[in-house]
């Protein structure tokens, strides 16, 4: 290379005319005009349009170009004919009139377009990732990333958090994912695991008075992947101690509106709004709902408890529910969509649903008969219907109806472009379950983790009455996506052997497992709490993107694996001996 770039290829205007630049960048796209050569040249800044006419010693080199061939050029800095500036691009009111070219590589044809509509599988992307992020659209979302780091950084640092780093090679503690086991060369037979978070490290933080702890963090969990779940993800991991929720609020909401309004430019309201658990269950079928349209689910038991109709009265009676969603402008379905809305509705494990068209204050239904006028109007209006609408009905088990009609809620709002474009809906929920019951395991587990508190009006139930136990546990939900969620943790020992005897882990279990930070409690643990945004998937809904892959430079497939490098692969048996592993026999 025998000189040295003086601008980037998104730099130069209209100031810089008349002065000597030299650029290099990938030959986007090369145009030759029966004389003049054009050349557009592509960095991760811009692009700049090169020009080199016959009379210039670049000439000849520049008849080789292809695209994704990487260039130097020097030239002089003009501006563009009157009527040929180019409004798309910073650059388009100059172009360099090329007088020296370097070619520093060559390339093959990409397999992939870098530049234009891409078209081809994301498989394809994947493989040739490194191409891949070569296109604006990839290096817009490595920006996003970028900069939504600095800007968080940035702010925990104002609010006093410190940086620290946990480890990556710990002690196995399985309790909800499956862990990545990595083999130890050194203590042949034992293993350590790769943090599903850093949740002990961060209390034992806590512990050692480091007030304000924060990171930005690999985690990995070996679970059932989708569009935005990855094997290795990355949160922004904090705790902090002599806290409270409202502390945690405060702060959590000072950062997401830093980060919107730096990113999008756009206010969010404060405080955000809070919905309890139960509500969310209730009113959109699912604990991370989305408020960016209406739809909202209606519970109508008590109104249908003594109509005709038997599939709700019978429904009721047996102490199930009758609930369903009003359509905006349903009434205009054709009797083909509501079928396959029915067909839907059983596939998901409903015995069908009810579809009524409200005509005036009244129902264009011959189920009509069967219902009061009464009945008929109450309905109506609790569910807010006007002329025009459509009525669904699901009458089932509540954990069957609720969430079912939370799914048909958001299928028919995707369906019918119901969800407003550059909308962001903000929400935290609360009073989360502390417990579930796991009938595959016979017994209670963790909604959120064996650490979260109960809140202190229900603590004599842990042992007692788990089920309605209120966890002290919040989540922070966007657009139906959650992006953060976190606890105020038990900092008792006596309260947490509690907890563990609730979960059925055993005083031995509990001490193999998490022995290290019980023994740390016993020297002055403070009230500490804490949250994790999922990074990815707050980058995700930021650059627009209905994968975390693309918001990942070198994600993994819905697999696990990578189609760039090959991982993972086999290793040879050579390794596993000095590991002190020897594969079954067959795998």
């Amino acid at each position: 290379m025998k000189w040295k770039r003086t601008h980037t290829c998104g730099e130069l205007t209209g100031k810089q005319k008349s002065q000597t630049a030299i650029l290099m960048g990938w030959v986007d796209r090369r145009r030759d005009h029966g004389g003049l050569i054009f050349i557009d040249l592509r960095d991760r800044y811009g692009v700049t349009q090169i020009q080199i006419n016959p009379a210039s010693a670049a000439y000849e080199e520049a008849k080789k170009l292809r695209n994704e061939y990487v260039v130097a050029f020097k030239g002089i800095v003009e501006g563009r004919p009157e009527g040929m500036t180019n409004v798309k691009l910073k650059t388009g009111e100059i172009e360099l009139i090329a007088n020296e070219i370097e070619i520093l590589n060559t390339s093959e044809t990409p397999p992939i377009p870098i530049s234009g509509d891409i078209n081809a599988s994301e498989d394809l992307r994947l493989k040739y990732r490194y191409l891949d992020l070569r296109r604006p659209d990839m290096q817009k979302n490595m920006f996003i990333r970028h900069k939504a780091a600095q800007i968080v950084r940035n702010y925990l640092d104002e609010n006093k958090f410190l940086e620290i780093e946990t480890p990556y090679l710990m002690k196995s503690t399985p309790e909800g994912a499956r862990d990545f086991l990595v083999p130890s060369r050194v203590w042949k037979g034992k293993f350590y695991a790769l943090p599903q978070s850093p949740q002990q490290y961060k209390q034992l933080l806590m512990v050692s008075g480091y007030d304000r702890y924060f990171q930005i963090v690999r985690c990995f969990r070996d679970e059932d992947l989708r569009a935005d779940r990855q094997p290795e993800f990355t949160q922004i991991d904090m705790e902090l101690s002599f806290i409270d929720e409202e502390d945690i609020f405060k702060i959590m909401e000072g950062l997401i509106a830093r980060v919107m309004k730096e990113i999008l430019g756009i206010t969010i309201p404060s405080p955000i709004q809070r919905i309890p658990y139960k509500t969310a269950m209730e009113k959109y079928g699912i604990d991370r709902p989305d408020l960016r349209f209406g739809m909202e689910i209606n519970n109508i038991s008590s109104l249908v408890e003594h109509c005709e109709f038997n599939v709700f009265s019978q429904t009721v009676k047996a102490g199930h529910v009758v609930a369903g969603i009003c359509v905006p402008g349903g009434g205009k379905f054709s009797r083909k969509q509501i079928d396959d809305l029915t067909s839907w509705t059983k596939e998901q494990g409903a015995k069908g649903l009810v579809a009524i068209k409200v005509k005036g204050d009244d129902w264009d239904s011959t189920l009509d008969k069967f219902f009061s006028d009464e009945q008929r109007k109450q309905i109506v209006k609790t569910c807010s219907a006007q002329d025009g609408d459509l009525l669904l009905f699901v009458a089932d088990v509540k954990k069957v109806a609720l969430p079912l009609l939370g799914d048909l809620r958001l299928k028919i709002a995707r369906e019918q472009n119901m969800i407003p474009a550059d909308t962001y809906k903000l929400a935290w929920v609360v009073d989360f379950p502390l417990f579930e019951y796991s009938a595959e395991e016979g017994r209670w587990v963790a909604c959120h983790h064996p650490f979260t508190s109960p809140i202190p009006a229900d603590e004599h139930k842990l042992l007692t009455d788990p089920e309605h136990v209120t966890a002290r546990a919040y989540d922070l939900v966007l657009n139906g996506m959650e992006i953060a969620g976190g606890s105020i943790r038990i900092a008792n020992a006596e309260l947490q052997a509690q907890m563990f005897t609730a979960l059925g882990i055993s005083d031995q279990e509990a001490q193999s497992k998490f022995g290290f930070l019980m023994e740390a409690f016993k020297y002055g643990a403070p009230p500490h709490g804490g949250i994790a945004f999922g990074f990815d998937r707050m980058i995700m809904i930021l650059a627009g993107c209905s994968s975390i892959r693309d918001v990942i430079a070198f994600p993994k497939t819905a697999t696990a694996s990578s189609l760039m490098d090959g991982s993972p692969s086999t290793v040879k048996s050579e390794q596993l001996l000095e590991l002190g592993l020897r594969l079954y026999e067959g795998i």
